[in-house]
């Protein structure tokens, strides 16, 4: 039997352009939601618009640090549900510009949630955190009981974003829920200074992956597609009192170092003897991160359905066709 609870649903997504938000609006509009979503830059060659999604939704233009754009948004829109998943996430560019980053990640958010707040319609918003939230712990898997402890400009954007996050439903009774989630992969991935996207490029260029770091840190690398399902999850379980105001964390449990994850991606990718150019020069990085996914299971009953490697291969072909398509490689 179809599940129809999104049909008909009134639904605001910022960040759609992104990785994330591409294959969650296309989900979204599959099951026949009505979206509507909050778009900063025309980045033409982004899955959102390979996918045909601009003629498949609404779309106010502006930035999540404007008040009356996201309270317009919601309103105009009579959004009765919501993920909020823009922000700037790329660690990197937060080191370089940590000011930009928290007026997007901080501002950003709290304007989202001032509103939801505001909003007589909104049912249920979902907020995108991430594993970075946590900082550096002694002790590995995160669990939702571990505290915030950001200590770097990305890593802290987030922690702020889950505590206000928490604010806004103790105080306000805004529906919402975090997830917090480990390292997306996966196609529609634009931003090639990460590793898969990266190292996926360099492969199809005939060139030898880079490794920024020295290939040590520990990661849970998280396939789009079931970053998808657990959003959506998560989302659907708002209607729950039990779940309003919850963390959960999603990913795989099997975390992997960067080195390991390059080889899988050359081994999947069918080219033997490549080796990647080690430069070890990647600071202000956390040398393991993974989380524990085990609250969600038991609550939400949602748990990953792709191995690594096999999300590694539809990502390979992604990125394949991506290049075919604008003349990069015959």
């Amino acid at each position: 039997m179809k599940n129809d609870y999104w049909k008909d649903k009134n639904v605001l997504v910022t960040g759609a352009t992104g990785i994330l938000g591409s294959w969650l609006v296309k989900r979204l509009a599959d099951e026949n939601a009505n979206v509507t979503c909050l778009v900063r830059d025309h980045v033409p060659r982004s899955n959102y618009y390979n996918l045909g999604l601009d003629d498949r939704v609404s779309v106010v233009h502006g930035l999540l640090e404007d008040y009356p754009t996201v309270e317009r948004a919601f309103n105009e829109y009579e959004i009765d549900s919501c993920f909020h998943l823009g922000a700037q996430a790329i660690v990197q560019t937060a080191n370089r510009s940590p000011l930009s980053t928290f007026e997007a990640n901080i501002k950003g958010s709290w304007n989202v949630f001032e509103a939801a707040r505001n909003s007589r319609l909104l049912k249920r918003l979902v907020v995108a955190s991430s594993d970075k939230a946590y900082g550096d712990q002694e002790k590995l898997p995160y669990t939702e009981k571990d505290p915030l402890q950001g200590s770097h400009p990305y890593d802290v954007s987030k922690s702020c974003v889950d505590l206000i996050a928490r604010t806004y439903y103790v105080t306000y009774g805004v529906p919402l829920a975090v997830a917090r989630c480990g390292n997306f992969y996966g196609g529609g991935d634009l931003n090639f200074n990460r590793i898969v996207p990266g190292t996926i490029k360099s492969l199809l260029l005939g060139e030898a992956p880079v490794v920024r770091s020295d290939g040590t840190p520990l990661r849970d690398y998280f396939y789009v597609l079931d970053a998808v399902s657990a959003y959506m999850t998560l989302c659907e379980g708002v209607d729950r009192r039990e779940i309003k105001g919850e963390a959960f964390n999603f990913g795989t449990g099997k975390p992997v170092t960067v080195i390991e994850l390059v080889n899988r991606i050359i081994d999947a990718y069918g080219k033997k003897g490549a080796r990647p150019v080690v430069k070890n020069e990647a600071s202000n990085e956390i040398a393991a991160q993974y989380l524990s996914s085990e609250k969600a299971k038991k609550m939400l009953g949602w748990g990953p359905k792709y191995e690594l490697d096999q999300g590694l291969k539809e990502t390979i072909a992604w990125y394949r066709d991506h290049f075919k398509k604008y003349g990069k490689i015959k």
